[in-house]
């Protein structure tokens, strides 16, 4: 089973053999995206882009395509676009999310909002949305409407997670619908594009569309026991910020069930020494193991909806399947 801890790239998983060309490809089109006259536009655009990251995005987008049109051959450019446009979206979110969050670092590398300022930051996210659009609008109106619409559902998303910032009354519904906008929406997205510049019948991208909504729900749900059981280190952020900003994810929203102990921690901004604590209480009681298990169950049906699809090549689906398993199991 591929693992996407420290130091693995999800492409492990895959095993196509053009992959690591088109993700090259992908990397020097995000870099021509944003170049820029103005020198210092052009450094902040690129903060991120050159801070790394695991492009699951993208390669999302590229994976679709490969599913449709075998995985043996580099994909087309416009596969590339649409892989570039995603990407795109999401460091754009990123920055935003980073203001909004008073965040110091990302990616093991200063924010955008720490180095230069948070109207810096907000500006510059939307530069990179604007160029995702322009990229998504060269490959015509519907991929254009479809990005114009996944951006929506990120602000949604987000809108609903900060109605509920301390709020120990917080429903796994409600949780569940901000993580559908903030995460799910483009991950879906990715994968719809993929197959949209591929041709694919529509039943087949509505698979498509399927498999990558659920891996999206997976993926965010595994990320939030993360920031409460991992390291800084191997996040690439200080671990327990979702706590500290009175993000009460899925694991806690458990634990507040079950701990009257957690509820009296929580609720209202938590001080930095009673972090710890709180990260304990949070994890006891099998809170950890039930979100987990709820981030399993959508690695299933995201597997489930390339099953039967028509006209998917099967080895390329297999590695998706794999990439599934290796993203639920980052917590190993």
């Amino acid at each position: 089973m591929a693992q996407t801890g420290r130091g693995v790239h999800p492409s492990a998983a895959i095993e196509v053999r053009p992959l690591s060309g088109d993700l090259a490809r992908v990397e020097k089109a995000l870099r021509e995206a944003v170049r820029t006259p103005d020198p210092f536009l052009g450094d902040v655009a690129s903060h991120l882009i050159g801070a790394g990251g695991k492009r699951i995005r993208p390669l999302l987008t590229l994976c679709a395509a490969y599913a449709a049109k075998g995985g043996e051959q580099p994909v087309v450019v416009d596969a590339i676009t649409g892989a570039v446009s995603v990407e795109l979206v999401h460091l754009g979110s990123l920055y935003h999310d980073d203001v909004i969050d008073e965040a110091e670092t990302r990616r093991g590398v200063p924010s955008v909002n720490a180095r230069w300022s948070n109207i810096v930051a907000i500006l510059a996210g939307d530069f990179l949305l604007a160029r995702a659009s322009a990229l998504a609008a060269s490959l015509g109106a519907e991929v254009a409407g479809l990005l114009a619409w996944t951006i929506g559902e990120l602000c949604k998303g987000q809108v609903l997670e900060l109605q509920h910032l301390f709020d120990v009354e917080r429903t796994e519904e409600r949780y569940c619908a901000a993580i559908e906008g903030k995460t799910a929406a483009l991950f879906a997205t990715s994968c719809r594009v993929g197959g949209m510049v591929s041709g694919v019948p529509v039943a087949t991208l509505d698979a498509l569309t399927r498999f990558g909504h659920h891996l999206g729900m997976c993926y965010q749900i595994v990320d939030d026991v993360l920031d409460l059981t991992g390291d800084g280190d191997s996040l690439g952020k200080p671990a327990g910020q979702d706590l500290l900003e009175g993000v009460y994810t899925l694991p806690v929203i458990y634990g507040l069930k079950e701990s009257n102990g957690l509820r009296e921690l929580l609720g209202q901004p938590l001080a930095d020494d009673r972090l710890a604590d709180a990260r304990g209480v949070a994890c006891a009681d099998g809170a950890v193991s039930a979100a987990l298990g709820v981030a399993r169950d959508h690695a299933a049906k995201a597997g489930e909806a390339l099953t039967g699809a028509v006209g998917l090549d099967p080895m390329v689906c297999d590695g998706l399947r794999r990439l599934v398993d290796g993203l639920v199991d980052r917590e190993r």
